[in-house]
């Protein structure tokens, strides 16, 4: 009985365990996530702050308007003569005659309120690939 008793040495021995124990991390995620969802009411939005608009100076000799329609058809304007209907093709021969060899004339598209967004960016798109320098946007002024 004495080789028995020699061979277990009095007492056990311990095996490590190869498993992490989740106890510890539960409970920071739990209070991590206590933290951040009384914390997030409290924290306020960003206001983006959009530019005004002024008033130009002067207005410019020549101003050439594209007009796009709420039917999204084009009708060209130039120096407040009667508006005649364009087509995305031809615009750039249109704006360029308009112009009359001043590359500096601007051009301002205004669009109705109804039109998609990407016909507005057709549009402007199509006159800054031709190399038309000077192209805005024409805004309703705000009353008051």
């Amino acid at each position: 009985m004495a080789a028995i008793m020699g061979r277990s040495g009095g007492g056990r021995r311990r095996r490590s365990i190869g498993e992490i124990n989740m106890v510890p991390f539960i409970d920071v995620m739990l209070v991590l996530l206590v933290i951040f969802m009384v914390t997030a009411p409290l924290i306020t939005t960003g206001v983006v702050d959009l530019p005004s608009v002024g008033k130009s100076a002067q207005r410019p000799n020549k101003v050439i308007e594209v007009i796009v329609g709420s039917d999204e058809q084009l009708k060209l304007k130039v120096d407040g003569s009667e508006p005649a209907a364009a087509t995305l093709r031809d615009l750039v021969a249109r704006v360029r005659q308009g112009q009359g060899g001043d590359a500096d004339a601007p051009v301002v598209i205004s669009a109705d309120r109804n039109v998609k967004y990407e016909a507005v960016v057709k549009v402007m798109d199509t006159l800054q690939r031709a190399g038309v320098k000077r192209v805005g946007l024409s805004v309703k002024q705000a009353s008051g």
